[in-house]
């Protein structure tokens, strides 16, 4: 590889819009971001499982796929 073209790796200190921070290696000193693992609704179990089950009987409405009753 040629040298004087790669950046250099450093300790990046990532600190989160909630509050959050950890470190990771990048060529930038401090990163500030919006969401992470800890605020997003994906990873903390916030995000509904209504809206999935809302579009699977919307999708049996729609192709009729609708459940007999005995």
């Amino acid at each position: 590889m040629k040298k004087g073209t790669h950046q250099n790796y450093v300790e990046t200190k990532v600190t989160c819009a909630c509050g959050n921070a950890f470190t990771v290696q990048s060529n930038k000193e401090e990163l500030h971001i919006e969401v992470c693992d800890k605020c997003h609704p994906f990873f903390t179990g916030v995000q509904g499982t209504t809206m999935k089950a809302g579009k699977v009987e919307k999708f049996n409405r729609k192709y009729g796929l609708q459940k007999e009753e005995k």
